[in-house]
């Protein structure tokens, strides 16, 4: 039976005919279905051929409206079935993830105009998911217990009771409770510290069976950048563990919004240490006979981790405007860390003798001795000061001490440049002012491809973009009456970016006496979940939303979305991350600053036109752009032909 939507000659290479049929869809069948023949996607699909016969990296620098989307996925689903390997589509974030196989979106298009049956997948993070036993801590909460209570009993049958294998099937993710707000969702979501190698109930827990689910996938395999790096990050130590890697073996991997990649894979290199984790891995090895050594050394790191804990969170300053606390090092809080590992070698010691008298479960002894030796790799960092970034966060639990790589393009080289594979980066934004070294050099990449195409819209005519005349020292509640006659002069319509969530927060709190005058609805992003959000904002076309991380991805033409309004310039935060970069850069306003800025601006304005009937406005509420030297730059970084206006009030 042939598996392809082409007849297939098997003594002529593959990626070329398909690549012929490919650009029979362009030229002739999509056009025959109403679509409009796009030179731009044709040139596309002729630079990925390249790419897939020589299985390379290529960068593929493609406009809005450019239907670049279209042009990957074809490519994508022929090479799986080719090779028999399912393809990995990895976005930016759990929202571009659902644009893409929303019921309208580009993957339904391909099935239904070329008639193909698309075996597309979702391999959502884990966070993604229900933990059943965080579920179970909150449903007698007094806060939204009733809530949770309500979740429990609306969990599948098998959940609570033994039943044939026949009748599991995926449940639990964050978007069958669009309802919950993120605050809510935190409760009972998945995280971090949650333990499932032992957890009694991950055969039943809903990210386990949705695994089972996606990696069955023919065709297709869609999940976010951070998901994609956490499967390269653990696929040793989960091979190790006698666990399947998050992700099965894969023909191809595209990152949409591939500018964003080095910050997920530096998420997914992230070591956290938390002292009641610590505490509950070394309780294990008290359930069984062990020797007294074994025991007074147990006891010893305990009582360390909790002196070190205690130590970081008091050489630990907040920083303003953030959740994150920074840390003053110092020599002394340097002795202490070695202190710790020194007893966490002393445990690895006895662990070697106790493992010969079989005093321990094999299974437990594995699951201690790879924690151990992870937060060993993670304190290791701290002899190496220029090589890692580290905060204090806190919760419920304590504080948590987060440890995070400045680079890692070694680890992504080896393990994701390295393969014989081709690898597609999809963005409209991923070289500085042409030139792809900037990306390329951060993320490991030493050979690949590379191309620019313009977007086919008429921005000077279809677009338009303004400023205010507010200055630094303008009054806050200035700032939120000029949003008002904004919002009221365009009946709603409006996306509103916002470049952090405080900023988001202080202006939900400011806007909420003056909502109630107006004839539309507010959407905040992290009041629902996103993509219900989004839903409901493309669907109530006269309602306004406010994201903090949609400057990428969102894709709404047509009347719902015809303003968008940057609330402030989106320079980067003074969080840990970014702090680092600047100590590292010799002018960091022009290194890292001005060039993060310019990128998510870009991305933020091209939110605006997605068709050739749309236009509208794009509002700039900076002061900065009373700087010439900036003014100019944001001007540069425009669609050529806009300039800025100044508000008419």
């Amino acid at each position: 039976m042939n598996n392809y939507p082409f007849s297939f000659d098997p003594k002529q290479p593959f990626v070329a005919q398909a690549s012929d049929w490919i650009a029979d869809v362009f030229y002739e069948i999509l056009p025959e279905a109403g679509f409009e023949i796009r030179d731009e996607q044709i040139f596309m699909a002729f630079q990925l051929e390249r790419a897939y016969s020589e299985k390379a990296t290529i960068f593929a620098e493609a406009g809005v409206g450019t239907g670049k989307t279209l042009v990957y996925l074809l490519y994508a689903i022929n090479y799986a079935r080719y090779t028999r390997k399912p393809a990995i589509i990895a976005c930016a974030d759990e929202s571009l993830i659902e644009q893409l196989i929303k019921p309208e979106g580009d993957i339904a298009k391909l099935a239904r105009h070329l008639e193909l049956t698309i075996d597309a997948r979702l391999g959502k993070s884990p966070h993604q998911y229900i933990c059943l036993n965080k579920l179970d801590e909150v449903r007698g909460s007094i806060d939204d217990g009733e809530e949770y209570q309500n979740i429990y009993q609306g969990l599948p049958d098998f959940v609570h009771s033994p039943v044939t294998m026949q009748s599991f099937y995926p449940y639990g993710n964050r978007k069958d409770y669009a309802h919950l707000s993120d605050e809510q969702w935190e409760r009972i979501g998945w995280d971090v510290f949650q333990d499932c190698l032992v957890c009694s109930r991950r055969h039943r827990c809903g990210q386990t069976i949705s695994r089972e689910h996606y990696r069955k996938s023919a065709d297709l395999i869609i999940c976010s950048h951070d998901f994609y790096m956490e499967h390269v990050w653990t696929y040793e130590s989960r091979k190790r563990e006698g666990q399947l890697p998050l992700l099965p073996e894969h023909s191809s991997v595209v990152f949409d919004e591939g500018h964003l990649l080095e910050t997920a894979a530096q998420k997914a290199l992230t070591y956290k240490l938390n002292h009641a984790v610590f505490d509950s891995i070394l309780s294990r090895l008290l359930q069984g006979e062990i020797r007294e050594s074994l025991a007074v050394a147990i006891d010893e790191a305990s009582m360390q981790s909790e002196h070190l804990f205690a130590e970081i969170d008091r050489h630990s300053v907040r920083v303003p405007a953030s959740h994150r606390k920074e840390i003053a090092w110092s020599d002394g809080l340097l002795r202490e860390i070695n202190r710790f590992r020194g007893l966490i070698d002393a445990i690895e010691e006895e662990l070697v003798f106790e493992s010969g008298v079989y005093s321990l479960d094999s299974y437990q002894l594995k699951i201690v001795e790879e924690h151990l030796e992870m937060i060993q790799l993670a304190l290791a960092l701290f002899k190496q000061q220029d090589q890692f970034i580290s905060w204090v966060m806190e919760d419920k639990d304590g504080i948590t001490l987060v440890i995070m790589p400045k680079w890692v393009k070694q680890v992504l080289k080896e393990q994701v440049f390295s393969r014989e594979m081709p690898v597609v980066f999809s963005s409209a934004t991923l070289s500085v002012n042409g030139d792809f070294r900037y990306i390329a050099e951060s993320l490991g990449i030493e050979n690949s491809m590379s191309f620019t195409v313009a977007s086919p819209y008429d921005y000077e005519n279809q677009m338009s973009v303004k400023t205010s005349t507010l200055t630094a020292d303008t009054d806050y509640t200035e700032k939120i009456k000029l949003a008002v006659h904004l919002l009221q002069q365009n009946e709603g319509r409006t996306l509103i970016l916002f470049p952090s969530k405080e900023e988001l927060e202080k202006f939900k709190e400011h806007m909420q006496p003056e909502a109630e005058q107006f004839a539309f609805r507010l959407l905040y992003e992290g009041d629902s979940e996103i993509s219900h959000l989004i839903s409901e904002f493309q669907n109530d076309v006269t309602s306004t939303l406010g994201a903090v991380t949609l400057w990428e991805g969102l894709d709404i033409p047509g009347p719902a979305l015809s303003q968008v309004l940057v609330w402030s310039l989106p320079f980067p935060s003074h969080d840990p991350v970014f702090t680092a970069k600047r100590k590292d850069a010799a002018d960091a306003f022009e290194e890292v600053d001005m060039p993060y800025m310019l990128l998510r601006l870009r991305q933020g304005v091209g939110r605006l036109i997605r068709s050739r009937e749309d236009s509208g406005t794009v509002t700039i509420i900076a002061h900065e752009l009373k700087d010439e030297s900036i003014r100019e730059r944001v001007v540069g970084s425009l669609p050529p032909g806009v300039g800025i206006q100044l508000i008419e009030l």
